[in-house]
């Protein structure tokens, strides 16, 4: 088997799960279906927003001017760990795929990690995690920044 069918092998089947938006030649909905998300901060405050569907969690903080100290530094790369969220086990069971491959990697990186730890920028939103809660960890892990110790 030759290189470059291996590394496509690996990667075709990763780049299909992780799709979230189909793209088309028909006429664009200019009305998207919004969820509400509520990121509780490490101190307990709650910041309640309204996600599209399809988008990541990433891009709702983006996207709605969020402010998390360092929330998703790399923009969604996977070369960092800073949009680390802690579902609840029941929204966590429900979310479409399990974290894998380099998202499992960054996951073993991140600060206060849990079973129900996930990367931001990995997860789409769906219509059934509508009115969803997610806690935000207090401390993130940005491994491309210089050591302060």
């Amino acid at each position: 088997m030759s290189f470059v069918t291996r590394i496509a092998r690996h990667t075709i089947p990763k780049i299909s799960r992780n799709q979230c938006r189909v793209f088309t030649n028909g006429v664009p909905r200019l009305s998207k279906k919004q969820i509400e998300i509520t990121f509780v901060k490490h101190d307990g405050t709650q910041i309640k927003t309204k996600g599209d569907v399809g988008d990541h969690f990433l891009n709702v903080v983006i996207k709605n001017n969020i402010n998390l100290d360092g929330y998703g530094a790399c923009e969604g790369t996977l070369t960092c760990s800073t949009c680390h969220l802690i579902f609840k086990q029941e929204d966590y069971d429900k979310l479409p795929e399990e974290p894998e491959g380099e998202e499992v990697d960054m996951l073993e990186l991140a600060r206060d990690v849990t079973d129900t730890s996930r990367l931001g920028c990995q997860v789409c939103l769906t219509e059934s995690m509508d009115g969803i809660v997610v806690r935000v960890p207090e401390v993130v892990n940005d491994l491309r920044l210089p050591s302060t110790s």
